[in-house]
């Protein structure tokens, strides 16, 4: 019995495959996306607050009313916008998951000099 040639070594004899519908010229164009503003670029401004005397958590609510209880880190290297709003040099806290940030309490000493005895 000969072996009949397949299709797919010859190929005079293979089917022509359909071509694809054109699915894009039918299909109106997406508009294109709005430029965004200069302004909607920057970051918010962060929140400000006072620190308590022995607070060491963040005490700030979210949207839902739960407390984020994160801990309150001293800032060391603050970006130069933050350093406009709190000041040259300041003693600043952070909030290590929200990012509030805590100025300390006034009655206590500030915790940037060495310890006086």
């Amino acid at each position: 019995m000969p072996d009949a040639p397949s299709p797919e070594a010859n190929p005079q004899t293979a089917v022509p495959a359909a071509a694809p519908p054109p699915a894009a010229a039918a299909a109106p164009a997406a508009p294109a996306p709005a430029p965004v503003a200069p302004e909607d670029l920057k970051p918010p401004t962060p929140k400000i607050k006072m620190k308590k005397r022995t607070q060491r958590a963040c005490d700030e609510k979210d949207e839902k009313g739960k407390l984020c209880c994160g801990h309150l880190k001293r800032w060391y290297d603050y970006p130069k916008d933050v350093e406009k709003l709190i000041g040259k040099k300041a003693e600043i806290y952070r909030c290590e998951f929200c990012k509030t940030l805590y100025k300390p309490d006034l009655s206590s000493g500030p915790h940037s000099y060495t310890l006086r005895y």
